[in-house]
């Protein structure tokens, strides 16, 4: 029975694709230069002699950035205080690991951001001297420009307050095959809002924010792997057909 398969062993997942094909991107954005798709896509967002359109908007400064940043924090904190009482003889004993995976998955997609930002010293569109700041820009592999501000823009940091929620999709993909798609849809939904919003405020360039996915996805998958990720037996695996030729989750 399906059921039964879900709680003995996990939902067959071809794990060379998940972290291949992201890994595959991330060498092609390394040996293809993406600037000129991102300095056209800001140039969208840019007004010479009044910045960049959202760069004081009240609804994507302080509702989009701040309160929804706020909202995903929360989500953190319920994980963490729901992992403490599955510790506790609870109902959500049974969901250890997988809010054990959540809190783990969140806090690395998160705080893996800042260090990055430290390292790298790239600048925000609103910094460089084409949208009117006084910064030079240099690609991502490049040596910085002289400054004596040094970037603080990749990659995305509020791209990840909503990218990070892919680790709900790895949660719930065994236990709940269909919510999972759904947290799927809404992360990646979330995340490219986010990105959106920072890319119109000149905050961030478009492969900012597709580095910060990247990073989160294989986040993901490699914690799943590790933490929950059962392999089918091969019966299993041979059962799979007919289940999917029923329909069946």
């Amino acid at each position: 029975m399906t059921a039964d398969r879900s709680e003995s062993a996990s939902r067959y997942f071809d794990f060379r694709l998940a972290i291949g094909i992201p890994l595959g991107l991330m060498a092609l954005l390394l040996l293809l230069d993406p600037s000129g798709v991102d300095f056209a896509l800001a140039e969208l967002f840019y007004e010479p002699g009044q910045g960049f359109i959202g760069r004081h908007s009240f609804w994507l400064e302080d509702i989009l950035h701040d309160r929804a940043k706020q909202a995903v924090i929360f989500v953190g904190v319920m994980a963490i205080f729901g992992f403490v009482l599955s510790l506790m003889p609870t109902g959500l004993s049974p969901l250890r690991r997988q809010l054990g995976y959540l809190v783990l998955a969140l806090a690395l997609s998160t705080s893996i951001v800042t260090p990055l930002k430290t390292l790298t010293g790239v600048h925000c569109p609103w910094s460089l001297s084409e949208f009117g700041g006084a910064e030079t820009f240099t690609p991502l592999l490049s040596e910085r420009a002289p400054t004596e501000k040094p970037g603080r823009c990749w990659p995305g940091g509020h791209a990840s307050a909503g990218f990070s929620l892919l680790a709900l999709f790895f949660a719930l993909r065994d236990r709940r095959p269909r919510t999972a798609r759904i947290a799927l849809v809404v992360a990646l939904g979330l995340g490219a809002v986010f990105s959106l919003g920072r890319m119109m405020q000149g905050a961030h360039f478009l492969s900012h924010n597709l580095w910060t996915l990247l990073f989160d996805w294989l986040i993901g998958v490699l914690c799943y792997r590790w933490i929950l990720y059962k392999a089918p037996q091969p019966m299993q695996l041979s059962q799979l057909a007919p289940d999917l030729a029923g329909g069946q989750n």
